[in-house]
C-alpha cells in the first residue's frame, strides 16, 4: 500500500506539472527564457527543452499513475530530473536543486521498491 500511495502521489505531482503547462505553455517558455538569460545554455536549446520538459512530465505522470511501464516510467523520470537539476545547477538556482532533489529520491525509491508493487496496471498484466 505505501508504494501504491507513493506512486499516486509522484504521479499526479508530475503529470499536473506538465498537463497544466500545456495550456499555458507561452508562459513557460517566457519563464525558461527570462531564467535562462546569461547561462551558458545556447537560447536556441530553450524551447526545444521547455517541449521536451512538458512531454516528459506529462507522459511519466500518467504512466505513474496507471501503473504502466513503471520500471521505464521511473527511470525516464530520474533521468528528467537529472536534466532539470543541471539546468537548475547553471543558473544557481540551489533551492530549485533542493527540490530536485527530493524527487530523485522519490524516483529512486520508488524504483528500489517495485517489487513491492500490487496495485497497478502493470500488476494486473503481470497476473494475467
Amino acid at each position: 500500500m505505501a508504494h501504491l500511495l507513493a506512486r499516486l502521489a509522484l504521479g499526479l505531482n508530475i503529470a499536473m506539472h506538465g498537463l497544466t503547462r500545456i495550456p499555458r505553455f507561452g508562459e513557460f517558455k517566457g519563464y525558461l527564457t527570462k531564467e535562462f538569460t546569461g547561462s551558458p545554455l545556447p537560447e536556441g536549446l530553450i524551447v526545444p527543452s521547455a517541449v521536451g520538459i512538458v512531454a516528459a512530465e506529462s507522459v511519466i505522470g500518467v504512466l505513474l499513475l496507471l501503473g504502466l511501464f513503471q520500471r521505464q516510467a521511473l527511470i525516464a523520470g530520474g533521468v528528467l530530473m537529472l536534466a532539470l537539476l543541471f539546468g537548475v545547477c547553471l543558473i544557481w538556482n540551489w533551492g530549485a536543486a533542493g527540490s530536485q532533489m527530493v524527487y530523485v529520491l522519490y524516483f529512486v525509491g520508488l524504483l528500489a521498491t517495485l517489487k513491492y508493487d500490487k496495485w497497478s496496471l502493470d500488476a494486473r498484466f503481470r497476473k494475467a
